[in-house]
């Protein structure tokens, strides 16, 4: 992927109203998970539950596949390798406010109630690089 693929990838997949993160079992087997996404200057963000499996997963092996998709996970494009990381408290705050931002009143309720139901410490922001495509 040249620079250029790459910036024209962020793009689209952060413009989407959402993302299909497909992380790795220890097996080996995947598993996509449709979360919101903000573009995040050469990377995609996006926000989860701390204690969630993709959570855990992603701690067990960083890399990922993303791809387009609709609410429901319903893939509308083909998946880019990438690479996963979990942040730390200031990283998963910017998260909030930028996903708030896009995603209006929704978003706003929706960080306000994660906030309520599970404290700060609840959620975490994940930090996605795209990867260039392994050539066999």
């Amino acid at each position: 992927m040249t620079t250029d693929d790459g910036a024209a990838a962020l793009d689209r997949l952060g413009a989407g109203k959402y993302l299909l993160v497909t992380t790795y079992k220890k097996d080996g087997s995947t598993v996509p998970t449709p979360v919101w996404v903000v573009r995040d200057g050469d990377a995609l963000g996006v926000w989860t539950a701390a204690d969630s499996w993709k959570v855990k997963r992603i701690r067990n092996r960083a890399d990922v596949l993303v791809a387009p998709c609709d609410v429901r996970g319903g893939r509308q494009g083909e998946d880019v390798p990438a690479t996963a990381e979990l942040l730390d408290a200031d990283g998963t705050e910017r998260y909030r406010a930028l996903l708030a931002r896009k995603y209006g009143l929704l978003g706003r309720l929706t960080m306000l109630g994660s906030r309520l139901r599970r404290g700060r410490a609840g959620t975490v922001g994940i930090r996605i690089t795209l990867r260039e495509p392994r050539t066999p």
